[in-house]
C-alpha cells in the first residue's frame, strides 16, 4: 500500500492552466504505474491519465492533448499538468495505484474551472 497526498488545485478560469501533484510514500514507487482520476459532481469517479514505471503514458480522450502526466521518481511523486482548462474538467482530483491496488484514497485536490 502506499500513503497518497495530492496538491495543486484551485479555481481557474477556462483556457487556464493548473500542476496537480500527488506524493506517495511507501516502498516501489518506482516500479509502479500510477493515475490520476477525478470525480465531477453527481459522477462517479474516472480514471484520466496513466503512467507506468517506464513512462509510457495513456489519458482519456476527454483530456488527451490539454492534460500531461509525468512522475519522479527520486521524489516519489506523480504530476498532473493541465492546460487550456474547460468547465467540464472541474472536480475532485485524485491519484492512485493502477490498477487499483487496495492504498486508501487521499484527500483528493478540488479542481474548479469558471466559465
Amino acid at each position: 500500500q502506499v500513503q497518497l497526498v495530492e496538491s495543486g488545485g484551485g479555481l481557474v478560469q477556462a483556457g487556464g492552466s493548473l500542476r496537480l501533484s500527488c506524493i506517495a510514500s511507501g516502498r516501489n514507487f518506482n516500479i509502479t504505474s500510477m493515475s490520476w482520476y477525478r470525480q465531477a459532481p453527481g459522477k462517479q469517479r474516472e480514471e484520466v491519465a496513466t503512467i507506468s514505471p517506464g513512462e509510457n503514458t495513456w489519458y482519456s480522450d476527454s483530456v488527451k492533448g490539454r492534460f500531461t502526466i509525468s512522475r519522479d521518481n527520486a521524489k516519489t511523486t506523480v504530476y498532473l499538468f493541465m492546460n487550456r482548462l474547460k468547465p467540464e474538467d472541474t472536480g475532485v482530483y485524485y491519484c492512485n495505484t493502477f490498477p487499483l491496488g487496495g492504498s486508501p484514497w487521499g484527500q483528493g485536490t478540488q479542481v474548479t474551472v469558471s466559465s
